[in-house]
């Protein structure tokens, strides 16, 4: 599998891309595309790295899976492609955005808008096979995403680090909070919101306050 994705990470991650563990995860990929379906496309899988260069990101958003129905996935966690109905926790976050922000609950589920700003929406596992969520994980995408997380909160400063619900808190341990902010909360996902631990969170609103307050540009949420 040749790698599409943008050079600034390509050169970033080249340990990654040349290391053993990845050429067996490419060996899985190619095999489970070959034979069953999966998803996003195969030129959307590093689509959170193409739309959103190393040296633009200011907010690192962590998912877990990409959606795993038709026409969802598009590469970019939580978001789906512009006509496809929102799934409930895209639902559940424009909701907080609205109260936090007084902004209107938008049409569009297609989230390059944010990309394009500097928010890395990165799944954790960057693949799936169509209607089994979790199929793919433990295959190396971990190793690979946690090798992400590490670099840019090595590399980088004054990042916001936006974790939400048990698993993503996890990689809490990659992040110098000292030179960065992070943020975490229950998953958007009715189950959690529903019992309370998602609306009200106010994530957005903190996230920019702190973007500004080191000289950076909010995200147009």
């Amino acid at each position: 599998m040749k790698v599409q994705i943008h050079p600034s990470w390509e050169f970033a991650l080249r340990k990654e891309f040349e290391s053993t563990y990845f050429h067996e995860l490419t060996t899985f990929v190619k095999k489970e595309y070959k034979e069953t379906i999966c998803y996003p496309k195969g030129p959307l899988i590093f689509s959170a790295f193409n739309r959103c260069p190393i040296e633009k990101v200011k907010v690192v958003l962590l998912g877990q899976d990409p959606y795993h129905g038709e026409g969802q996935a598009e590469g970019l966690c939580f978001s789906v492609p512009e006509g496809i109905s929102h799934p409930p926790s895209l639902i559940n976050i424009f909701k907080e955005i609205k109260n936090d922000l007084n902004l209107p609950y938008p049409k569009n589920g297609n989230l390059n808008r944010w990309a394009s700003q500097g928010v890395l929406l990165l799944n954790a596992t960057l693949t799936v096979r169509a209607h089994q969520p979790g199929s793919h994980q433990n295959k190396g995408w971990e190793q690979f995403t946690d090798s992400v997380i590490r670099y840019l909160s090595d590399q980088q400063t004054h990042l916001v680090f936006m974790l939400w619900g048990g698993y993503a808190k996890q990689k809490s341990k990659f992040i110098n909070a000292s030179k960065h902010l992070v943020l975490t909360t229950g998953h958007p996902s009715p189950l959690s919101a529903n019992r309370g631990y998602w609306f009200g969170n106010k994530h957005f609103s903190k996230c920019n306050a702190y973007l500004e307050s080191h000289g950076k540009i909010g995200i147009q949420w």
